[in-house]
């Protein structure tokens, strides 16, 4: 991870450049009082939103096969879409991060398995979707992380070389994704992760507990002095 070698960053969404989990946990634990369950934990809810609706409806509804697609499923996108940016916001610190990339003109984007749908609404509501200088949803292609496909179309997209690229994210698919594209990696420990997974397994090249440690290292791979 060489300073002042790369010349564009990737980011994951949920977890690792935007915190979604108050609003994607509230509507796992509203319809689970909707079907008379106790509500998991926020803490239990927040570590599996990287795995998505199915990831929260496995642990909401333990006794239920929730399946892709089936009524439990599309209860939890309807509701959800309805709340995309109640509470969720780029996390403190990477909204400063994010202006220094485009003060200096070094183009940055979006990966996610998250579909578009729900994407594209949830970046406008930000206020970040036309600054990305790409966005790959996780049904922009027939394929999604761990695969490289979608990494390396937005390099494309954003006319970056991968080899001269970064991609940050908080799952062990998104640095497998990354090193499978033949980016450099990091791993943002501060995102969802479960308590069974250990980031430093996934062969990143560098683990972020922070924030503020991610914005340093990437401004400096950049060559911006943070």
């Amino acid at each position: 991870m060489r300073d002042g070698y790369f010349e564009a960053v990737l980011f994951d969404l949920d977890g690792t450049l935007v915190d979604t989990a108050p609003d994607m946990v509230a509507v796992l634990q509203a319809m689970q009082r909707a079907y008379d369950i106790t509500p998991v934990s926020y803490d239990l809810g927040r570590s599996f939103v990287s795995h998505g609706a199915m990831g929260l409806l496995r642990i909401g509804f333990p006794e239920v096969e929730v399946e892709l697609g089936d009524e439990l499923h599309g209860e939890f996108l309807e509701r959800y879409a309805e709340a995309l940016c109640d509470e969720s916001r780029v996390f403190p610190g990477l909204d400063s991060l994010l202006d220094a990339l485009d003060e200096a003109e070094c183009p940055w984007g979006i990966v996610t398995n998250k579909p578009e749908n729900l994407t594209n609404p949830l970046l406008d509501g930000l206020g970040i979707a036309a600054r990305c200088a790409c966005i790959v949803s996780g049904d922009t292609l027939p394929v999604r992380k761990p695969d490289p496909g979608p990494l390396l179309l937005a390099c494309d997209v954003a006319g970056v070389e991968p080899h001269r690229t970064i991609y940050v994210g908080d799952a062990a698919r998104d640095i497998e994704a990354g090193l499978r594209a033949g980016m450099a990696t990091i791993a943002a420990t501060y995102g969802y992760i479960i308590a069974e997974d250990d980031p430093r397994e996934w062969g990143a090249d560098i683990l972020v507990p922070d924030t503020e440690e991610l914005a340093q290292i990437v401004l400096k791979a950049v060559n911006l002095e943070p």
